[in-house]
């Protein structure tokens, strides 16, 4: 099955003034990140570099890319899939999210200020896809705080990390859309951890996140022993 590239052609207006291929594989890596390219789905040359506007060449250094930060694979004589994962994976993500996202709250302490705007904008969106019982946009919520909370670090080599470490965890939540057994108490848990970082409490916010972060770790390999 290959991926559908039809929303692809609104992005062309990123590529006005840089058409490289780290450009293009930031949206391709958007678009895995908010579930939209699924795993297991064939990454069309034609059909991508149609939609966006770019040349072969161009695409295939970005599935280059793509295939370093192991959010795709090459299959000889088949094409580029988005990469599907595996539970030592998933042990090895939740390694990397605790030491990222943990450190990026640690290093907000010591700053003078924090913008806590696009953390609270995530969960909010979070609450109203819950509350539509649009699961798949409940994950892409939730994706979203986390990143935010490496944000608040202010380093673009945290946020970066992050932004590579969500959309391969997010090839995971295919295996949970559309549940709210999974997502819904992760809401409660975002809420904790906002409402720790309103009040200055960034040692509890931290702790809060630990847990959260070993729990999701946890559903996702009970998940992952039915499914793989």
């Amino acid at each position: 099955m290959s991926v559908d590239a039809s929303g692809l052609e609104s992005e062309r207006h990123q590529l006005e003034r840089s058409g490289t291929a780290e450009r293009v594989a930031a949206i391709l890596r958007q678009y895995i990140t908010d579930g939209v390219f699924a795993p297991g789905e064939r990454l069309s040359e034609p059909v991508i570099s149609s939609a966006l506007g770019v040349s072969r060449n161009t695409l295939r250094e970005s599935f280059q890319l793509l295939a370093h930060e192991r959010l795709a694979v090459h299959e000889l004589n088949r094409g580029v899939f988005v990469r599907e994962l595996t539970t030592e994976d998933i042990e090895d993500l939740y390694v990397v999210r605790r030491a990222t996202e943990c450190g990026a709250l640690r290093r907000a302490a010591e700053l003078s200020t924090v913008d806590l705007t696009p953390v609270e904008r995530a969960l909010r969106d979070g609450r109203v896809a819950a509350g539509a019982e649009d699961w798949t946009a409940v994950g892409t919520a939730s994706i979203h705080f986390h990143q935010a909370l490496a944000d608040l670090a202010g380093s673009e080599r945290i946020s970066a990390t992050m932004r590579q470490v969500l959309a391969e965890t997010r090839l995971f939540f295919v295996l949970n859309e559309n549940t709210r057994e999974f997502y819904e108490p992760f809401l409660d848990c975002h809420e904790q951890i906002l409402r720790d970082l309103r009040r200055g409490r960034f040692r509890a916010a931290e702790a809060a996140l630990d847990r959260y972060l070993r729990d999701a770790e946890t559903r996702l390999l009970e998940l992952s022993t039915l499914t793989m």
